[in-house]
C-alpha cells in the first residue's frame, strides 16, 4: 500500500539558542533541542505540482552514470558535470559552482562526519554562499558573478532504495524568517580543519508543513533551495533526517549523496 503521510518527531532548536554544530565530533555540540510531533506528507502524489519557486524544492527522475559515489574522482569526473547541467535545466543559470559532497549512512559503523543530521536546520547563509564562491573562483571572478542574482541549491541523492532514516523537507512557502535561529557548524563537509560555516536552525512553528518522498530509488534526486540572494524568492527549506514509522523493522541503512550548487543567473 502506497505511503500517504505519517507523524513522527522533529528536531527543533529550542527558541533564544545559538547552535553550535561539530559534525565530525557531535559530542562537542551545542544543539539544544525540542521534539514537536509532526505530519509528513508523502509528495509523490503532487510531485508534478512541487517547485523550487513554490515549495523551495522539486523531486526530479535523474538518472546517473556513476559508478561508485565512495570514490572522489569518479564523482568529480562524473558526478560534478552531471549535477551543473541538471541544475542549469532546472533553473536557467549561466554559471554553476558544485562542491560539498557528502556521502551519508546510518549503519553502526557509520563515522560522525557521515552520519544524517537529525535536526531542521538551513545550509547555509549568505556570508558563507560568498565564501565558497570566492574560495572556488578566486576573489575577482568571484567579485564579478556575486554582482548577479546567485542561489544555493542542494541535491539530495539515494545510494540504494531508503527503506529508513529518509530526508523530509519543510515547504519553504511555510518557514518564516522569524523561525530561523543562526548556527555555526564547525568543521563541516566531513573536514575537521574545515572553518566555520554559518546556516540556521529551525524553531518550531505549528504551521510548518513536511514532506518526504517514500522509498526513493537512486534514479531520484530532490533539489531543494537554501538561500536565494533575490529576497523576494523561496529559500530556507528546512530539512532533517528523521525515523520513519513505516520502515520495516530489519530495514537495511539508509545510504545517500548529497551535493551543494551555486548559481548563478
Amino acid at each position: 500500500m502506497p505511503v500517504h503521510a505519517v507523524e513522527a518527531e522533529i528536531n527543533y532548536i529550542e527558541p533564544g539558542v545559538r547552535a553550535v554544530f561539530y559534525p565530525t565530533d557531535r559530542s562537542k555540540s551545542h544543539m539544544p533541542m525540542e521534539k514537536h510531533r509532526m505530519r509528513i506528507e508523502s509528495m509523490r502524489p503532487q510531485t508534478e505540482d512541487l517547485s523550487l519557486d513554490r515549495n523551495g524544492f522539486a523531486l526530479l527522475r535523474s538518472p546517473t552514470a556513476v559508478q561508485n559515489f565512495y570514490d572522489p574522482a569518479e564523482i568529480k569526473a562524473v558526478y560534478y558535470p552531471e549535477i551543473q547541467a541538471l541544475v542549469k535545466k532546472l533553473t536557467g543559470a549561466s554559471k554553476v559552482l558544485t562542491f560539498g559532497e557528502v556521502a551519508r549512512g546510518d549503519g553502526a559503523k557509520t563515522g560522525d562526519g557521515r552520519l544524517p543530521s537529525y535536526g531542521a536546520h538551513v545550509d547555509y547563509q549568505d556570508r558563507t554562499v560568498r565564501q565558497f564562491a570566492k574560495e572556488i573562483m578566486g576573489e575577482d571572478e568571484a567579485a564579478q558573478w556575486l554582482k548577479r542574482r546567485y542561489f544555493l541549491i542542494n541535491l539530495w541523492r539515494p545510494i540504494t532504495r531508503v527503506e529508513r532514516t529518509p530526508l523530509a523537507l519543510c515547504d519553504a512557502a511555510s518557514v518564516k524568517a522569524g523561525d530561523l535561529a543562526e548556527s555555526e557548524i564547525v568543521g563541516g563537509l566531513n573536514d575537521p580543519n574545515r572553518p566555520s560555516m554559518f546556516g540556521f536552525n529551525l524553531t518550531y512553528n505549528p504551521e510548518h508543513r513536511w514532506y518526504y518522498a517514500p522509498r526513493m530509488e537512486p534514479e531520484e534526486i530532490l533539489a531543494f533551495r537554501l538561500f536565494d540572494s533575490d529576497a523576494s524568492k523561496l529559500q530556507w527549506t528546512g530539512h532533517t533526517a528523521f525515523d520513519d514509522p513505516s520502515a520495516a523493522p530489519d530495514a537495511p541503512p539508509r545510504e545517500s549523496i548529497e551535493i551543494r550548487t551555486i548559481s548563478f543567473l
